[in-house]
């Protein structure tokens, strides 16, 4: 499998999740394997915000395998000591130290850059940076909670939408804009109800299929 475009070849523009994500890839290509402890390490402030990117990303990559659930799972366990109000996240030793390998970093980076970029191009550094700093980050691990749930639930298509507000409330804490934080909240109860609403119509098609 071809790799990506090395970390210098990232135009001057690029934000800081884009260039971490194509360092974390080119670190990948050369070791041939990363553990879940090495994803969500991260530099400075910014290590909760890396831990819930790195995290849900892989939930949209297109290879087989149940990394919604596997990956969800990790983040709803990492989303408690961010609720409790801890400064930085970890995951059990079991956890952390299973291994991914190169081929599915690089089909993940080149898969979510675009979304990650996207969302780049909204944020303002520092606006309304109270409701991105420490003290709303145990507030912002309730619904980072919420959707990493419904991302490790089975449902079709259903991962889009909770990782986009997933998405938005990292890039939001990464460079201190509230606004584009609280946008990810705001898609995150949208995200929520649509996952909800189809975790209903697949509970009423199933009840109705066994019949009474």
């Amino acid at each position: 499998m071809n790799s990506a475009a090395p970390q210098g070849s990232l135009s001057a523009e690029a934000g800081v999740a884009s260039r971490r994500l194509a360092h974390l890839q080119a670190h990948a290509a050369a070791a041939g394997s990363v553990s879940l402890d090495e994803l969500m390490s991260a530099m400075g402030r910014s290590s909760i915000a890396f831990a819930i990117l790195i995290l849900s990303l892989p939930a949209l990559t297109p290879i087989p395998g149940p990394f919604g659930f596997v990956f969800g799972s990790c983040l709803a366990i990492v989303s408690l000591p961010i609720i409790a109000g801890f400064r930085r996240v970890w995951l059990p030793q079991f956890l952390g130290h299973r291994q991914v390998s190169s081929g599915v970093i690089d089909v993940m980076v080149r898969y979510t850059a675009p979304l990650v970029a996207r969302v780049e191009t909204l944020l303002r550094k520092n606006c309304m940076r109270h409701l991105a700093g420490p003290r709303a980050q145990a507030f912002l691990g309730v619904p980072v909670l919420l959707l990493a749930v419904a991302v490790a639930l089975p449902i079709p298509f259903g991962n889009f939408l909770p990782v986009a507000a997933l998405v938005m409330i990292a890039l939001g804490l990464m460079e201190r804009d509230g606004l584009v934080a609280i946008l990810g909240v705001a898609m995150g109860v949208i995200a929520l109800t649509a996952s909800g609403g189809l975790v209903y119509a697949a509970a009423m098609g199933l009840g109705w299929a066994i019949g009474p």
